[in-house]
Formats: C-alpha cells, sequence, structure tokens
C-alpha cells in the first residue's frame, strides 16, 4: 500500500486548506526545525469581524536567529485576550456553544510555553476531535535532517518512506518533480481553489480564514465545505 505524505511548518488555528491537506495524506509531518520567520502563519491567523477580518497574532519577539521549534512563549497573557476577542465576534454563531468548551480549555486551560508545541498539539485537536480526521502525525525532529531547501524535503520524504508527496504550491519556486521521481517518490500539487461558501457572519465571504470560523458557522457540517471529505 503506498504511503502518501504532506510536510508544512506548524500553523496558529491554521485555515481549512491546511486541514484538507493533512486529510489527504497518511502521515502529515510538522517541519518545525526550520527558521522562523515573522509576520508569517506560524504566530498569526484571522478571524471575521463586523467590521471586516482581523489578525489574532501571538507576540514572540522579532528574533529570527532561531528555529520555529525554539520560539518561547514568555508571556501568556495573549491567550486570555485572543479567547475574548474570538468570544466577541463569534458567540452570537449557531454552533459556539458546542465548540465552546473545547477553546476555553485551549486558551484558559493550558498556559502555553512554546509556539511549536502549542500549534502541533492545537492541529492535531482540531484534526481528531471536531473534524475526525485519522491522518498520523510526526515531527521532523525525529530524522535528524541534515541538508537544506528541497534537498531537505527529499531527505525527509526518504526516511519516512514516502510514495506520494502533496505539496503545498509555494513550493512550486524550489522544489524538483524529476529529482523526486528519480528517488520513486511521485509529486501532486496541493490545489486550495473551487472552496464553496459557508453561511458566514459578517458579509462579504472571506475564505481565508482561521478554521474556527468554520466550525462556529457550520457545526458538523463543517466537512461539507471541505474538499478531501467530498471526492470521489
Amino acid at each position: 500500500m503506498k504511503k502518501r505524505v504532506a510536510i508544512l511548518q506548524s500553523n496558529y488555528i491554521p485555515w481549512k486548506g491546511y486541514f484538507d491537506l493533512i486529510n489527504m495524506v497518511d502521515l502529515f509531518i510538522f517541519h518545525d526545525d526550520l527558521q522562523y520567520t515573522k509576520g508569517d502563519w506560524r504566530n498569526r491567523n484571522l478571524i471575521k469581524t463586523p467590521s471586516g477580518v482581523q489578525w489574532l497574532t501571538i507576540p514572540c519577539g522579532t528574533n529570527e536567529h532561531r528555529l520555529i521549534c525554539e520560539v518561547q512563549l514568555t508571556d501568556q497573557s495573549w491567550q486570555a485576550k485572543h479567547w475574548t476577542l474570538i468570544k466577541a465576534n463569534y458567540e452570537h454563531t449557531e454552533y459556539f456553544k458546542r465548540y465552546r468548551p473545547f477553546f476555553e480549555e485551549i486558551y484558559l486551560g493550558t498556559k502555553w510555553q512554546n509556539l511549536s508545541e502549542m500549534n502541533q498539539a492545537v492541529v492535531e485537536r482540531i484534526s481528531r476531535e471536531l473534524l475526525g480526521i485519522r491522518t498520523e502525525f510526526e515531527d521532523s525532529r525525529k530524522y535528524s535532517l541534515t541538508q537544506r531547501k528541497a534537498e531537505r524535503v527529499k531527505e525527509l520524504l526518504l526516511k519516512c518512506g514516502a510514495d506520494e508527496y502533496l505539496s503545498g504550491p509555494a513550493a512550486k519556486d524550489y522544489l524538483s518533480e524529476e529529482s523526486l521521481d528519480e528517488a520513486g517518490i511521485r509529486l501532486e500539487w496541493m490545489s486550495y481553489a473551487g472552496y464553496p461558501e459557508y453561511p458566514q457572519l459578517n458579509p462579504p465571504f472571506t475564505h481565508q480564514v482561521s478554521v474556527i470560523d468554520l466550525l462556529f458557522n457550520t457545526g458538523d457540517q463543517a466537512v461539507k465545505y471541505m474538499k478531501s471529505f467530498n471526492q470521489g
């Protein structure tokens, strides 16, 4: 049986497309032993508000001379602030009450000390407990990688025993289909086009927001608005 793999840096409460990628593979590897970049999806994401989209940003400092997995969260005050903003903007959605205990435990019941650990834990919990995703999760640090860029991806795929690699479109700038093919790994590109709209507060409709927007607005119907659950 072929083993299909995806590799991505961990993101803060990612959008639905991130979870679609997870659901389309057998193994999802968090690639967090890479350089941290500020102003990226690692420590921030978007929610809908009556005045448009708004960033929720975790304060991590400006030091870029560290890996994503090395980013420590020294001030946890953001947790209560983010939950207050989420509650204020989503408490009138149809399914807020259903998911409130789940997210309150994440924001108020746990003091997160490391960005990567928090992101990975939250992604795994949303996948398993709210979306019913059964994909296996791993951390790239398990494989003690030595290469860089495209060769690093190839090294990781070989070490984890991948037959197929589902990659996000951003990697088209540096990933070689020919190189992977020579290693016996079939490359496939993920497409994020063609998502249907769902009932969402505060029009106009916006796709590029955290998955929490989809969950609070659609509940158990969330998977109907995701591509991976509706294939074939």
